[in-house]
């Protein structure tokens, strides 16, 4: 799908309410819908249909746990709001209850969305494991590339967010956790005016790119990392991350961080097996308490920022909605 550029009249574009379904959607409520569930709606499409679909789903709570099957076209899947700017006025929630510990055969599969396909943009919902503490409950499994997340609320807290394979885009957005949650090991992740905010003392990311000659790459830019509200963290007992594998690299730049964050920035993935040697973890005009300090030695201060086209590709402009960016 092609997007407009970014203009002077994005405030305008991204202020707005979006309460009625674009012409042509499958519509999903409890009730007088197309469909009463995510997964009715999502099923619906022909896996080998070339043609864009839309999805618009209705305020409410949906208990579920939905699969995007890898589709022939692309999909659009829109939150009803009265602000699609953010995910401040979110009210569509999908929610589910599944970790490790109590059954998922596999990390992936706890996820509430679990998201295999190519070309697919969600706007305005709010995805959550409601798990809790003590498992891998994973709220967004992502698995593919040309995704774009767009004012999307993300919570859990061990493992919120698997950010696997392809090129992906979170703009506008919220990610909440405590261990580990902002994870994957092959994709390449553009994070960008969002809020990173921590339940717990812990790490932010968890990236487990596998060699040297891997593309993933996370970079959180221009977002604000602190607390979730009305939780009291101690300053200096949260990291921007910790390497799954040695060949970790994320990059936080123009990011306001909080005195949550660590003087030493990073963390090592174990003290017996700190797989740091060959990691690579960033800086870049970062502000904030968070930002002051000595950095721990296997971490770097650039002296200019990633740009956008250098994670998602020079092509970008093709699959994103820059109006968020």
């Amino acid at each position: 799908m092609k997007y407009l550029s970014f203009s002077v009249l994005v405030t305008t574009v991204l202020a707005i309410s979006r309460t009625t379904p674009p012409s042509g959607s499958i519509t999903v409520c409890s009730s007088g819908c197309d469909y009463a569930t995510i997964q009715k709606a999502i099923s619906s499409i022909s896996t080998s249909s070339t043609s864009a679909h839309n999805i618009f789903i209705y305020s409410g709570t949906y208990t579920e746990q939905v699969t995007v099957p890898a589709l022939d076209g692309s999909l659009s899947i829109y939150g009803y709001t009265t602000d699609t700017s953010s995910y401040a006025e979110n009210v569509v929630n999908l929610q589910f209850d599944l970790s490790i510990a109590s059954g998922a055969t596999d990390d992936e599969h706890t996820a509430a969305l679990i998201n295999l396909s190519e070309n697919v943009a969600v706007y305005n919902i709010n995805i959550k494991n409601t798990y809790g503490e003590g498992s891998q409950a994973i709220a967004l499994s992502a698995y593919n590339t040309k995704q774009g997340y767009y004012g999307v609320g993300l919570y859990g807290y061990q493992d919120t967010l698997l950010a696997e394979t392809g090129n992906q885009i979170y703009a506008r957005c919220y990610i909440q956790g405590a261990t580990d949650f902002i994870f994957g090991q092959h994709a390449r992740a553009w994070i960008t005016g969002s809020t990173i905010a921590a339940t717990a003392a812990g790490d932010i990311t968890a990236n487990g790119r596998s060699s040297s000659t891997d593309v993933s790459y996370y970079v959180i830019n221009d977002s604000t990392i602190g607390a979730t509200s009305g939780a009291t963290l101690t300053a200096g007992t949260v990291y921007l991350g910790r390497p799954w594998s040695e060949y970790a690299r994320v990059c936080f730049q123009d990011c306001s961080l909080s005195s949550i964050i660590n003087s030493a920035g990073w963390s090592v993935w174990s003290s017996s097996d700190p797989n740091t040697d060959d990691v690579t973890f960033q800086e870049y005009g970062n502000t904030g308490t968070g930002a002051s300090g000595t950095r721990a030695s296997f971490s770097t201060k650039l002296s200019a920022p990633i740009t956008i086209d250098t994670i998602l590709g020079s092509d970008y402009e093709d699959w994103v909605d820059t109006s968020y960016l």
